[in-house]
């Protein structure tokens, strides 16, 4: 549409919108523009123009509702293929764990043959197994450093102090209690940088370590076996509060990998999150700590009086996840076995070592003692090389291995 008219248009609509008329629209105009144009044949034109205005408007409109419309749908399309690639992925990781699970199974032997222990007396000893942190590569400037290897080290040497309580308490019972986090976190952009390989072959490298771990304290004592799931090792993004999901973890799988291989351990199964076992009479609670923040004598006070009204009395609580040694009267803490990485020493200025907690129970009371695991020197540990080239882990030396990748002889 071609008119002069046009040029007023903002003031033609707003006073249209406004409840004008079209003699009133013109008057406006005359008056205020000084228009050589009688109102009746200015009203014809400001009509022409308001329809024209108007229809252009819906137009607009109507484009604009398309366009959000169009943005709406490749808004979908994207969350959609986003979400098949992540499912996907996860398809995809889940048939090589499968696979990975049933080559191990069908290696090892399901019928190992464990030796009968000769009774020796009522004393019993819990052997807390928290935070390994299995598939972390730790190397600190002049500190400490950490992969499969090391961590194969210090669980020989645990074991080995282990077996020397057990003789010196003249114990047959031995529980080893899992406090969760069996599996570096891979949340952490760190986190992924860090890691020996990926975290369906480092359960498989876990599962191997545990098992020479347990079969050595087995030797000497009857073992049994319980655990609880830690919030590093979960599948989900979120840590999740009922079993069905809190199982959904590494460490539970690891748990019952062992628990197939070795039918002849008695392992204790139960919630997730948290799980009573009698110890000579008393209650100790097994969990992993995320539900205790702090620690503090209130949170910890909530916990006793949970199970309290349920008719149960806790006698003591062991847990890990600070990976800080802490023992009161009714509750211990054990540091980990991965010791002080870059998060805890920068982020957290924490700077920890590697150790566990031993709790001895006998008949004049319970004895805890912590286990320094940090230094490894002369010891060898469990022989998982064969494993470790099959599943291809990094280590710390082969981090820093230094390769020709192309040489020109002149």
């Amino acid at each position: 549409m071609r008119s002069k008219y046009l040029q007023y248009k903002d003031e033609i609509l707003e006073l249209f919108d406004n409840g004008a008329n079209y003699i009133e629209i013109s008057a406006y105009l005359i008056d205020t523009y000084g228009l050589d144009v009688s109102v009746d044949s200015l009203r014809k034109k400001i009509r022409e123009v308001v329809h024209y205005l108007i229809a252009d408007k819906d137009i607009i409109e109507y484009n604009i509702r398309l366009a959000k419309q169009k943005q709406k749908f490749q808004d979908l399309n994207r969350i959609e293929r986003k979400a098949f690639r992540e499912g996907s992925r996860q398809e995809n990781a889940l048939v090589e764990y499968n696979t990975e699970i049933i080559k191990l199974l069908n290696r090892e032997s399901l019928n190992t043959k464990l030796s009968k222990k000769k009774h020796r007396s009522e004393a019993a000893i819990v052997v807390q197994l928290a935070d390994t942190h299995f598939n972390e590569l730790v190397e600190l400037e002049n500190g400490n450093k950490y992969d499969f290897d090391i961590a194969s080290k210090r669980l020989q040497k645990y074991a080995y102090k282990v077996k020397e309580y057990v003789k010196f308490h003249k114990a047959n019972k031995v529980l080893i209690a899992i406090t969760g986090d069996l599996l570096n976190s891979d949340r952490r952009r760190d986190e992924l940088l860090s890691m020996a390989t990926n975290r369906a072959k480092a359960t498989f490298l876990g599962v191997h370590l545990l098992k020479h771990f347990i079969l050595d304290i087995n030797e000497i004592a009857e073992v049994k076996v319980c655990c609880v799931t830690g919030n590093e090792s979960r599948v989900n993004e979120e840590c999740g509060w009922v079993d069905l999901v809190a199982s959904d973890n590494y460490d539970f799988t690891i748990f019952e990998m062992l628990r197939l291989l070795l039918p002849d351990i008695n392992f204790l199964r139960g919630s997730a999150l948290e799980l009573v076992v009698e110890i000579n009479g008393k209650n100790m609670l097994v969990i992993h700590g995320h539900q205790l923040g702090r620690m503090d004598t209130n949170q910890v006070g909530k916990v006793i009086s949970k199970y309290s009204a349920k008719g149960t009395i806790i006698d003591f609580i062991i847990c890990g996840h600070l990976h800080e040694t802490m023992i009161r009267d009714n509750i211990a803490r054990s540091a980990s076995l991965v010791g002080s990485n870059a998060y805890s020493e920068n982020a957290l200025n924490l700077a920890g070592t590697a150790a566990q907690n031993i709790y001895c129970f006998t008949d004049d009371g319970r004895h805890d003692i912590r286990i320094d695991l940090q230094e490894t020197k002369g010891w060898d540990g469990y022989d998982i090389k064969e494993e470790l080239f099959a599943y291809n882990a990094k280590s710390v030396q082969k981090t820093h291995k230094k390769e020709t990748i192309f040489k020109i002889i002149i």
